[in-house]
């Protein structure tokens, strides 16, 4: 078996070298910036801010250190490990963690159960929790699924009652709920101008110090390069794919995003969903569920619901994407010469 975690482009750097020439700043003193770098949420992390706000950035650190020690679900002081193992008691959760879980169920039902926050007993039984990979038998999946279902969830205001056996993972929101955080206490600080990197996810206050909007890579599913480059003023883009977290057994490939339907790896025609939005949480959860859509249903998706935009990279070879973006996004690498199809209401 060949093991493989997390083959993550830093995308700072890809920022970095694909911005090409900004606009002079108005304000020598909007060129300032301050950074801090950690490493959260199992991944790396950077958030700069631009102008004199250092003691933001500074403050940015803290909130991502305090909302980890809420939601890991492994760490045995937080609120998601304590609620897992209450043998189906109910827990009082802090003011974040209420909200994240609210806004994540809300999701996971306008995406039909494609996003299920319930689904860590299936995750955790493959390995992607433990680095333990296997590929667990038909009868093994059947048993865990009887435990997945995010209706199962209560939550009245900050009381949450879950019924034993099922456990959550928020994984698939709580980066994005983070960035949401942090793109508001950087606000409510005066910062006008700033670029969080979030692991994959990547979120940006206002556009770049002189105007001119931020220019986001895509990661290729297939190499080490780049599929795109999006342009963004004040808005997540996060990207999910197979090429994140995966392992290899006997020829075939197995990765972390699982469909709740099966209890297996989502095979749905797509390598990579790309969501574009304000809101950083709608982001994180729409990449995973779309993913486990496929490109048919990511399409119905957007047509009923909107308030986003996406780029679809599928396995046979095309760029499918909204029609909000059309003009902003940039087919690189192998992907130049892509077929395209806009997708409109």
């Amino acid at each position: 078996m060949r093991a493989v975690r997390r083959r993550i482009i830093p995308l700072l750097l890809a920022l970095l070298l694909l911005a090409g020439c900004a606009y002079p700043a108005r304000d020598p003193e909007a060129n300032e910036s301050s950074s801090v770098d950690l490493l959260a949420m199992d991944t790396v992390m950077r958030v700069t801010a631009y102008g004199k706000h250092r003691e933001a950035a500074e403050l940015a650190r803290e909130k991502i250190t305090a909302l980890e020690s809420l939601l890991s679900v492994t760490n045995e002081n937080s609120e998601i490990y304590a609620a897992n193992h209450a043998l189906g008691a109910s827990v009082e959760l802090s003011p974040d963690t209420a909200a994240l879980l609210s806004r994540a169920l809300e999701l996971c039902d306008s995406t039909g159960g494609a996003l299920d926050v319930t689904i860590y007993p299936v995750v955790r039984a493959w390995g992607f929790t433990t680095d333990q990979f296997r590929v667990p038998g038909a009868e093994e999946l059947s048993a865990l699924l009887e435990r997945v279902d995010y209706r199962q969830v209560a939550l009245d205001g900050s009381t949450l009652t879950l019924p034993e056996g099922v456990e959550l993972d928020l994984g698939a929101v709580a980066k994005g709920y983070t960035g949401d955080c942090v793109a508001a206490l950087l606000r409510a600080e005066g910062v006008e101008s700033a670029l969080l990197e979030l692991g994959g996810n990547i979120q940006a206050v206002g556009a770049k110090p002189g105007g001119s909007p931020w220019r986001v890579a895509v990661t290729d599913p297939n190499g080490g390069g780049f599929a795109g480059v999006v342009e963004v003023v004040d808005k997540a883009v996060v990207t999910s794919g197979g090429y994140e977290r995966y392992f290899e057994q006997d020829g075939e490939t197995y990765w972390h995003i699982i469909d709740p339907a099966t209890g297996r790896p989502a095979r749905s025609g797509l390598l990579s969903v790309t969501i574009i939005a304000e809101e950083g949480i709608k982001c994180d959860a729409l990449s995973t569920a779309l993913f486990v859509m496929g490109p048919e249903k990511a399409a119905d998706y957007w047509r009923e619901n909107g308030g986003f935009d996406c780029i679809l990279l599928s396995d046979d070879g095309r760029i499918i994407l909204t029609e909000g973006i059309e003009d902003s996004f940039t087919p690189y690498g192998d992907w130049t010469d892509a077929p395209v199809e806009v997708l409109q209401r």
